[in-house]
């Protein structure tokens, strides 16, 4: 399967079109709910093994690396890290749907710029090449949000990538981790 290790082009082009213009961010959502039809059809992490753009990204980037790659931790493969991170993404999304559904009512004005890890505002603003008038408020704030958990997660991926091994994020994916959960649920009551 030749098209696997071009598919980080994808994750690229995602980030690409969130400087043309910001609302091509919910395309996130397809990232978020693609898997999880998979897994349900398919009963198994058909998209952590064959069509995540990030797990690609992290091995083409792995393999630009000369150095040999540290030991992933054990506190990754067996520890709470995969909780912690699970436990971040659910918090995240919370956040994301809550304060969308508070800019959609009027409550609060729409977050236009991008956050790393939830909270510290990113020191630069996103160029928008293409800009569409008459975008409801909450769908601009939606896309900040969605592109900026993305950033976040992927630069994380990255860096882990680089400490380690390429795919250590992979370990610790918030979908590969939901996937695992389910994936042991069924094999439960099978038996």
């Amino acid at each position: 399967m030749k098209y696997k290790k071009y598919l980080f082009i994808l994750t690229a082009l995602y980030f690409l079109l969130g400087f043309i213009n910001i609302h091509s961010a919910i395309l996130a959502l397809v990232c978020l709910m693609f898997p999880i039809v998979l897994l349900f059809i398919d009963r198994k992490k058909t998209w952590c093994q064959e069509y995540c753009p990030r797990a690609s990204l992290f091995t083409a980037c792995g393999k630009l690396k000369t150095k040999h790659p540290g030991k992933t931790p054990d506190f990754f493969i067996n520890g709470n890290m995969k909780w912690i991170i699970l436990a971040y993404f659910l918090m995240n999304l919370f956040f994301i749907a809550a304060t969308t559904i508070r800019v959609s009512s009027g409550a609060v004005l729409p977050m236009n710029y991008l956050r790393f890890l939830l909270f510290i505002p990113v020191p630069f603003e996103l160029p928008q090449l293409l800009n569409f008038e008459n975008i409801v408020p909450w769908v601009t704030h939606l896309s900040f949000r969605l592109y900026s958990m993305m950033m976040t997660t992927t630069f994380i991926g990255l860096i882990f990538g680089l400490i380690y091994k390429p795919r250590t994020w992979c370990v610790i994916c918030p979908i590969s981790t939901v996937s695992d959960l389910y994936l042991k649920s069924k094999s439960q009551t099978a038996n």
